[in-house]
This record gives structure tokens, sequence and C-alpha cells, in this order.
């Protein structure tokens, strides 16, 4: 395809509904939308074509751990899962992005590498407040905190006090504070190998105190709170309540706390763990039904890799392992398995796409409309994808999704009206662009 081509799909997803269209591209952008098929488009038949998948939780880990990631393995593993955007966390690279300087080397450092589109967070740490300001300035997405330990040593949870110093300037700005909701207490994990005790070091009160605390904030300086990768079914009737009330707070959940359950979860496999944990079925079927219901806002897979010597695979060692899970490849399929019986389609890919921009304010992505990006994902619905360490394309095939059998299958990738992946192959590569907040 050259920058001038159509696309025809029996269903395509505009306004909410999967209806024919004729959709035009031209220089990047969706030029025109026609409720017929075209002669001359290229025609998907019954296939979806869709917005593109927006990931708005990601940690790439360049620069200073590339061993980890990196921006174009994990930007070419987005493509191949039909994300054509994705958002970057301020650690767990090193630097940590939470000054002008450090922000500076994490662009310079993902320059001819983004095979999707990449926006930033800036990062909110003890001392570093007077910081905020010119990260926001040159146009981060938002500001992500810990109020746990994170993983990462020279990125510190911060106090409530630090979090009052910082919200106000954070809602002048109009940007979302990405929070992970962990308020930990002494705990002992005295059988590295169990995936059970493991579980139980991070029990639901550590989420839901955490919670209270920032709805409480939320409260006082309507500041967008935006919690990030919520686990626990016991938070939901919190969420629900302060946005009842009407405060501007947000949450996601992630696929891996919807596709798998603690009970099925084997000891001594640290692929599976991840802080907060994944918790029993029951749980997990809560947290399927706040999607339902719009408690919970869109899905992110909190991609968060690791060298397999760090995850401790052969050591099989849950206390030691680094806490993360690589999935983002799998945000689309992986959802999709776990929700398709739950929800109808058509309210499904918001979840993925128009939810996300909305929260991160981002207007031309996440809708099939005239003059949005072209950023555009075609897929099976009906088909099946089967993950084999082959086929995954993050630095390291270390995954929990790795061997199973998900429903949909990804046809098509794409980025600015550029085709990046289609059928199994890469054909075009550096199409992606930098997401700045204006």
């Amino acid at each position: 395809m050259n920058n001038q081509y159509s696309i025809f799909s029996r269903r395509c997803f505009i306004n909410n509904k999967l209806i024919p269209a004729t959709i035009f591209v031209e220089d990047g952008k969706i030029s025109n939308i026609k409720y017929v098929q075209y002669s001359g488009a290229a025609n998907y038949g019954n296939n979806i074509i869709m917005p593109g998948v927006i990931d708005i939780h990601v940690h790439v880990n360049e620069p200073g751990r590339t061993d980890w990631e990196g921006f174009e393995t994990a930007t070419k593993a987005a493509a191949k899962g039909g994300v054509t955007t994705i958002v970057d966390m301020p650690l767990n690279s090193s630097p940590v992005t939470v000054s002008e300087e450090s922000f500076n080397q994490k662009l310079e450092a993902s320059k001819g590498k983004l095979n999707v589109n990449c926006g930033f967070y800036g990062g909110l740490v003890p001392g570093k407040l007077n910081y905020l300001i010119g990260l926001m300035d040159k146009g981060i997405l938002g500001v992500k905190c810990f109020l746990t330990h994170s993983g990462i040593d020279e990125f510190p949870n911060v106090t409530e006090k630090d979090l009052e110093e910082a919200m106000p300037i954070i809602k002048l700005y109009g940007l979302p504070l990405l929070v992970h909701c962990e308020l930990s207490k002494e705990n002992s994990f005295t059988e590295p190998h169990s995936y059970k005790k493991y579980l139980q070091s991070r029990p639901d009160d550590w989420e839901t105190s955490a919670i209270k605390l920032m709805v409480n904030l939320c409260r006082k300086y309507k500041c967008h709170v935006h919690i990030v990768h919520v686990s626990s079914a016991q938070s939901l009737p919190l969420i629900r309540a302060a946005k009842a009330e009407g405060l501007p707070l947000t949450a996601e959940t992630c696929p891996h706390y919807i596709y798998f359950s603690a009970e099925e979860i084997p000891d001594g496999q640290p692929v599976f763990k991840c802080a907060p944990p994944i918790r029993s079925k029951n749980n997990n079927d809560a947290l399927k039904q706040a999607l339902v219901d719009g408690t919970l806002d869109l899905i992110a897979s909190d991609h968060s890799p690791a060298p397999p010597s760090i995850k401790m695979i052969s050591e099989k060692n849950l206390a030691k392992a680094w806490g993360g899970i690589a999935g983002l490849q799998f945000l689309l399929n992986a959802s999709y398995s776990a929700m398709r019986d739950l929800l109808p389609i058509e309210k499904f890919i918001p979840l993925l796409t128009s939810h996300p921009a909305k929260i991160l304010g981002i207007e031309s992505k996440g809708v099939l409309s005239e003059g949005a990006d072209a950023d555009i994902v075609i897929w099976n619905d009906e088909e099946n994808t089967f993950v084999t360490e082959e086929t995954i394309m993050h630095k390291y095939s270390a995954s929990p999704f790795n061997n199973c059998n998900f429903s949909g299958r990804i046809l098509c990738s794409i980025v600015n009206g550029e085709v990046v992946y289609e059928n199994g192959n890469f054909l075009n590569f550096n199409k992606g662009k930098w997401l700045m907040k204006k």
C-alpha cells in the first residue's frame, strides 16, 4: 500500500458499531469514510477493522536496561499484537524519567526504533517535585508514582505529603496521576517456590488501603487519579463509590488478572509473578464484571519484562524473581479471550481504544473517523492464535502467555497510515511517532 489507499470490511468499528464501510487513508490520516464497498478498496471481508489498540501501561526499560527490553523489540511486539500506540513508564529505564534531562535521554534512546507510536510518562518521586513542571511542559502524557517500593531503588515511593504537594500542580496541567496502589506492611515470604505463599505476602488490604488514600486525595484536590493494575475485587466498591460521587478517578486492570487465576498457577513458575499478584478465580471474575459495568475503564498490559536470570526462571524462586509480566504482544488476544463471553464485541473494543485515548486526552487516536490518525488493526475474531516461543517478539520469550491458545488472530497493523505488520510479516519499520501532550 502507498500513502493513499482504501480498505473495506463488512465490520468496521465506527461510532461504536460494526458496520460495512470503506476507509480511505491519505498521508497518515483517515481522509474519508464511505458506507459502501468501493471497488478499488482492499477487501477484508468479515474481518474486523478497528482503531489500533492503545496500551497506556508499558515498561520499555530503555535507556539503561535495554538488556531487559528496549524500544525496538517492544514496539515490534506491539505491532504484531495489534497495538499501534504505547505509553512508556518512567521506570525501569536508567536513568528514570524524573527530570527534563532524563526525559531528553529517553527521547534520544527511542529515535529510529519506534515501530508504533509512543507517548511517555514522567515520574513523581520524593525530592524531585521541582522538576515536575519542566517535565509537563515537555509534553508527558501523565505522572506516575508508587505508594510502595517500586522494585527499582532509584524510583522510590512517595508519601502522602509528596502527593499533597504535587496534586494541585498536576491538576493545573490537566494530566492524570497514575498510582501504583499498594501500601505495604510487614510480611514474611518463607517458601520461595510457593505461589500461594507469594499471594499471601501481598494481601488485598495493601491495595484497598492505598486506594482509600487516593480517593480521599482525589476528593480534596480534584486531580485526575488513575489507578493502575487493579487486582483486588475488594477495591471495586471503593472505585465505584468514588465514581458515583463524581470524582475524577479512573482505573485499569490487566490481561493477566482476568485470563489467569491463582488456582491454576503452579509452584516454581516466576513468569506468573507480578505486583500486585494474580488472585483467585472468584476475585478475577469480579474484575471482569467490573469491566462490564464500567467500574474499571480499560485494560492495559503492564508489560514489565526482565531477563530470565533476573526473573529467576531456572531457580524457580518467586521470592527473588523480578515482579513483572511480559504481555504487551498479547493485550488484544488475551483480553478478548477473557471477555468474549461476557461482553459484545462492540462493548469490548472501547476498553482498548477510545477509553484509554480519552483518559490521556489523545483526541486523534482510538476512533475511526475522518481526520483521525490512521492507526488501524485488522483482525479475525473467529480464528485462534497459539503462542509459541518462536512467535513472541519481546526480547525474551519468558511469558505466562507462552503456549496459550487465544481467541482472535491479528492480520494487519497500520501505524500512521503505513502497514507495519501483515499476515505474519513485518513490512515497514520505524513508522511510529512520539506522542506529546500539547
